[in-house]
């Protein structure tokens, strides 16, 4: 369904990342940030300041949702338009695994490394210290001092 089709009424019970959705995928083209809210406050008759107010609710709201994808020079375009191309580099080397075979052979461990060292902790008597000159009083003593 095209934009001018639909409802005023309609228009206004939806999200602006909807009718959005619908301007991008009219227009066939990618287009900038400015330009999409703009004629997301066309269709919905906003005003223009109502429209600079909202600019970053709406960047936020498109920079969320999974459906748009921002392009270079701030362009802004339908994510299935476009492919993903995801590089996985092999940065494996061989000396790193001579590396890790011998820190595995060390029979040291650190006491940082041992998770099974127990510390003693003396913080327990010193917060029992700092404590002791305190009272716990209800609203009703309260209000009666």
């Amino acid at each position: 369904m095209k934009l001018k089709e639909i409802p005023k009424e309609e228009l206004e019970l939806m999200g602006y990342d909807d009718i959005a959705y619908i301007i991008l995928q009219e227009s066939g083209k990618k287009m900038k940030l400015v330009d999409i809210f703009q004629k997301v406050c066309d269709a919905l008759e906003l005003s223009q300041g109502v429209a600079q107010d909202q600019l970053l609710d709406f960047f936020e709201l498109m920079s969320t949702n999974k459906k748009f994808t921002m392009l270079e020079n701030g362009f802004w375009d339908l994510q299935s338009r476009h492919n993903v191309n995801i590089v996985i580099e092999d940065a494996f080397d061989e000396e790193d695994l001579v590396e890790d075979i011998v820190d595995d052979n060390t029979d040291e461990v650190s006491e940082e490394e041992d998770i099974f060292y127990e510390k003693e902790d003396d913080t327990e008597d010193v917060v029992d210290d700092e404590l002791q000159d305190f009272m716990v009083i209800d609203e009703d003593e309260e209000q009666s001092m």
